[in-house]
């Protein structure tokens, strides 16, 4: 058993970690509400822009917008992680690069053996979670989770565009947490591009068993084409957002966990501190007693 001098620093040691895991676990919590506000706000009208896109692309052929298309063959595929610059948030980050890893090395192995498998890293840890599984990152970009914003979001989305439409990748898949509540996260692997044109539900078409038939203008082809980029823009940064709320909440609820884990551990010390007491105590007694029988022996 340790002595009490080691027993009272360890019980220092841990009160301070639990300070200090209930400071993170609070400023992770002031941190989830914007958070959460930001991505509840954005959801409603990336969902609406998706309707739209999916209503007005069931009035033209599937292959009239050859920009954003699927090709007929895919050569090249890009794979975008997306983590935190920062770790203490349980399994957040490591649930995105676990996943990557399975898909490098099973669905998309043979593309990663060609050296055809590119991987943009969004955010500090999947750089460094890939590269300690031995995957090679092409890019990483640590910088636009610092302070997201439409603007800088939208730039990095429109080079990934234009990488495709030049035919640079043929497919672009996005893997991120997204957002349910504090304590849920949910692992999502999205086709960000080709674009999936014509998938919308029939029952979209439908008001109380009629079909409807709606006169565009300029025209459905103007319309598209205007709003697949947009689309893509904002589909990209409900991504991020998803995946900044789904990091907050994931280190609020670790550091909640860690800072009751603490108090437990504080009671256990100090019970074993009291018992380690005790025995000190009662043994200082029988000598003390023992010197004195042996005194008067």
């Amino acid at each position: 058993m340790a002595n009490l001098k080691e027993i009272r620093i360890r019980i220092s040691s841990v009160k301070s970690t639990q300070q200090v895991t209930s400071a993170m676990k609070m400023v992770s919590a002031a941190k989830l509400r914007k958070a959460q506000d930001a991505i509840i706000q954005m959801r409603p009208y990336a969902e609406k822009l998706q309707e739209i896109l999916s209503q007005v692309s069931q009035n033209i052929d599937p292959g009239a917008n050859k920009k954003y298309a699927s090709r007929e063959r895919v050569k090249r595929i890009l794979l975008i992680p997306i983590t935190s610059n920062r770790g203490l948030c349980g399994g957040f980050n490591a649930n995105v690069v676990k996943k990557t890893t399975e898909l490098v090395n099973g669905v998309f192995s043979n593309y990663y053996k060609q050296g055809v498998l590119d991987i943009l890293a969004i955010g500090k840890k999947a750089n460094d979670g890939l590269k300690a599984r031995g995957i090679k990152v092409t890019r990483v970009n640590n910088e636009i989770l610092d302070t997201p914003n439409f603007a800088e979001v939208s730039q990095m989305a429109q080079s990934i565009m234009d990488a495709y439409s030049s035919g640079s990748y043929d497919k672009v898949v996005i893997i991120y947490n997204q957002f349910k509540n504090a304590a849920v996260q949910v692992l999502m692997v999205e086709q960000f591009l080709p674009v999936k044109l014509n998938a919308a539900n029939e029952k979209a078409s439908l008001i109380k068993g009629y079909a409807l038939d709606y006169y565009y203008e300029p025209s459905v082809e103007g319309i598209v084409e205007a709003v697949i980029p947009k689309s893509l823009k904002i589909q990209f940064f409900k991504a991020i957002l998803d995946s900044l709320a789904s990091e907050h909440g994931a280190r609020m609820t670790a550091m909640h966990k860690a800072t009751d884990n603490a108090g437990d551990l504080i009671k256990q010390l100090n019970l074993t501190y009291n018992k380690a007491r005790q025995a000190s105590i009662t043994n200082e007694i029988l000598e003390i007693v023992g010197g004195a029988n042996a005194l008067n022996g």
